[in-house]
């Protein structure tokens, strides 16, 4: 039998596993394990088994990612997600589908600040879906407006999604940081945009909010100046070059410490909660990592990515064909596994076969963790959807119907980064 054929076999049982729901890190670690005795032996297995993971995390690179889940963590004990959502509602809550439109920007910029889509489901179904509800709102409507503005989370940094893929890559973390932000912004464009159609065309879906003075207005911003005046530090120190990515998470920490702490956000107990909450969330995702760098070991010896990359430069098609394949790609297994574990899966697979073709390896970064975001809302397994279920107890068919039309609008961003890579690229190009 030949390795290729063996990797092609560890990959489908991979695939079986998970669609049984055992859990990705320990099925990508059996899976490895028993592809590298067939190809090699037992001991080589064990050997690897047991340095893998010290060896590839043992990593200064490593230390970004509590970092800024700590910073996430924080904030999201906190009400400064409530105060985001406050001050988006003042300045634009008397548009038609005001209160929706306040959500998705108040999405877009408590996700950076969190980085997680966890965190954005959590705070806004708690702050904007009653606020929705009180002005009658179509609840399908404006629980879909939620769960698909979560998602900004992982595009604007700091993001899980972008550490992970530059882990795995070693490109630069900071460059992919600055990528999404490209991205970020013109998603909220359109998602703002949409709402604004989808209210005008059907006006009882989101009524216009009250008008606010402009003395609120301001007072709404000043509660969220220190929040805002933190991002662009960190953000502006990433792009300038004046502090390395790792820095920048160190510094998002100690701010929304000290943020919290002078706005009297911040217990002793919801500290110690944010302390555990950061250890257990990456304690997961660098186990998941440990697992995902045996698995590239052992698509390694099988010659599965080389074997792959032969038959992508042997099609001889244009990139932005490359690019639809893998749109559908990660639409299919966005119905079936978590964002995180997509990327740990098939970034080991894809990644030296789409730089063969001639990928830039940050546009491609952005056009992954976008594909993450979309298959985090997408039927019948989107993790945001069952989140915001639980939060919000809306039935899961009523939030898959209201996200519908933004899986629409994605779409639309998907083709127009294939078109004009610039989106994503143009920031990082001029990062010093």
């Amino acid at each position: 039998m030949s390795p290729e054929l063996i990797g092609l076999l560890g990959i489908i049982l991979l695939l079986v596993l998970l669609a049984c729901k055992m859990w990705v890190g320990a099925a990508m670690s059996l899976v490895s394990i028993i592809g590298i005795i067939i190809l090699r032996n037992f001991t080589v297995a064990a050997s690897l088994a047991g340095s893998s993971g010290f060896t590839n995390l043992n990593s200064y690179a490593f230390t970004v990612m509590p970092m800024f889940t700590l910073m996430g963590m924080i904030i999201a004990e906190g009400n400064m997600g409530r105060d985001l959502y406050s001050a988006a509602y003042a300045w634009v809550g008397r548009f038609r589908g005001g209160l929706a439109s306040a959500t998705i920007v108040a999405c877009g910029i408590l996700g950076a600040i969190c980085g997680s889509t966890h965190v954005g489901v959590l705070v806004m179904a708690r702050v904007a879906m009653p606020e929705m509800k009180k002005n009658n709102y179509d609840e399908s409507f404006a629980a879909g407006c939620v769960a698909a503005g979560a998602p900004l989370s992982i595009l604007i940094p700091p993001s899980m999604g972008f550490i992970m893929y530059g882990i795995l890559t070693e490109n630069s973390i900071g460059k992919l940081f600055i990528s999404g932000i490209g991205v970020g912004v013109v998603q909220m464009i359109l998602y703002v945009i949409l709402v604004t159609v989808i209210c005008t065309i059907k006006p009882n879906y989101g009524p216009r909010g009250p008008k606010f003075e402009f003395r609120y207005k301001l007072k709404t911003l000043v509660k969220v100046l220190p929040i805002m005046c933190l991002m662009i530090l960190v953000l502006g120190g990433i792009y300038g070059g004046l502090f390395t990515t790792t820095e920048a998470g160190a510094i998002g920490a100690l701010g929304s410490i000290l943020i919290s702490l002078a706005f009297r956000q911040l217990t002793v107990k919801k500290f110690v909660k944010a302390l555990k909450d950061t250890a257990v969330l990456c304690g997961m995702v660098f186990f998941l990592i440990a697992a995902t760098y045996l698995f590239v070991t052992f698509m390694s010896l099988s010659r599965v990515p080389m074997w792959l990359a032969n038959i992508i430069t042997g099609l001889a098609v244009p990139k932005w064909v490359i690019s639809i394949a893998l749109v559908v790609l990660y639409f299919i297994l966005g119905m079936f596994l978590p964002d995180t574990p997509m990327v740990a899966l098939t970034v080991p697979v894809l990644y030296t076969a789409l730089m063969k073709v001639g990928f830039d390896p940050i546009w491609l970064g952005a056009f992954v963790v976008k594909l993450m975001a979309v298959g985090s809302i997408s039927p019948p397994v989107g993790m945001c959807a069952f989140t915001m279920a639980g939060v919000s107890g809306i039935r899961v068919d009523k939030i898959f119907k209201g996200v519908i039309p933004f899986l629409a609008v994605d779409v639309v961003i998907l083709i127009l980064m294939i078109i004009f890579p610039g989106i994503a690229t143009y920031l990082p190009s001029l990062m010093k």
